[in-house]
């Protein structure tokens, strides 16, 4: 087995339900060093936050290279699995995006299933190709199949619980590991329960303020937990909190214990 394939071993085995894989999501080489450092033992991505370090707005309007570069700069700066959020491969052929994640050191990776262009998802047959051309290409490859259904889908909640299970079942039939219902707005115990029972497969939700501990999440049985871009938007708020400080002529540090 090659160092990449027992990577790849690693971030699989991972995947509990009930006992859930944590992720921080990093954007930079630092930031992933740092998620290292704590004691995390897998790095994933966030293209929200690693897009506007490179200059760019999310949702596929990054060149493929910078974001590719990017994952290869973290990849190196760490010797855990790295797993990246490559929004839907940037239009590429299915091939080719094997091929990038594969030669950037990339041993997991997110596909979401609504178009960056439209707004709206794709139908599930594109996505299934898309899932089962890059499952062909890395076979060793950790995939993590987003549905959008509550994102970018039609109906009552209901109707879209119910499009986003029948969505993961096609999804892990073509080849993903785990499916990512991103629940956008609110992680009802319900919902979450309803998905992890119909996916019958690893699920992945986002943490979301205010919502579900990480151990009420194991409870419901996930098996991977995902930060986003959460924890670069914090520090990107506590940047803007320092610079109004220095430009109002104060200091941006905290005051020394008296």
């Amino acid at each position: 087995m090659t160092a990449a394939a027992e990577q790849a071993a690693r971030l699989r085995a991972l995947h509990v339900p009930g006992t859930p894989l944590v992720l921080p999501n990093a954007w930079d080489a630092a930031s992933a060093r740092a998620v290292v450092a704590a004691g995390f033992p897998v790095v994933a991505t966030a293209s929200a936050a690693v897009a506007p370090v490179l200059g760019h707005d999310d949702h596929e309007d990054a060149p493929p290279e910078e974001m590719f570069a990017a994952v290869a700069r973290i990849a190196r700066a760490v010797d855990v699995p790295v797993t990246a959020d490559i929004e839907r491969g940037y239009r590429l052929p299915a091939g080719e995006v094997a091929a990038r994640l594969v030669a950037a050191g990339a041993v997991g990776c997110n596909l979401e299933d609504s178009d960056a262009a439209t707004g709206e998802l794709v139908p599930v047959e594109d996505q299934v190709a898309l899932l089962a051309g890059v499952r062909a290409a890395a076979p060793d490859l950790v995939i993590n199949a987003r549905v959008d259904a509550f994102l970018h889908g039609a109906g009552s909640r209901e109707e879209r619980v119910e499009d986003a299970v029948l969505r993961g079942r096609a999804y892990v039939e073509a080849g993903a590991d785990c499916v990512y219902p991103l629940l956008v707005d609110r992680l009802d115990p319900a919902e979450v329960r309803t998905l992890v029972d119909g996916v019958g497969a690893p699920v992945n939700v986002a943490f979301l303020p205010g919502g579900p501990s990480i151990a009420d999440l194991a409870g419901m049985g996930v098996a991977r937990i995902s930060y986003g871009p959460g924890l670069f938007r914090i520090l990107q708020g506590h940047l803007e909190a320092a610079l109004g400080a220095v430009a109002a002529g104060g200091s941006p540090y905290p005051a020394p214990p008296a």
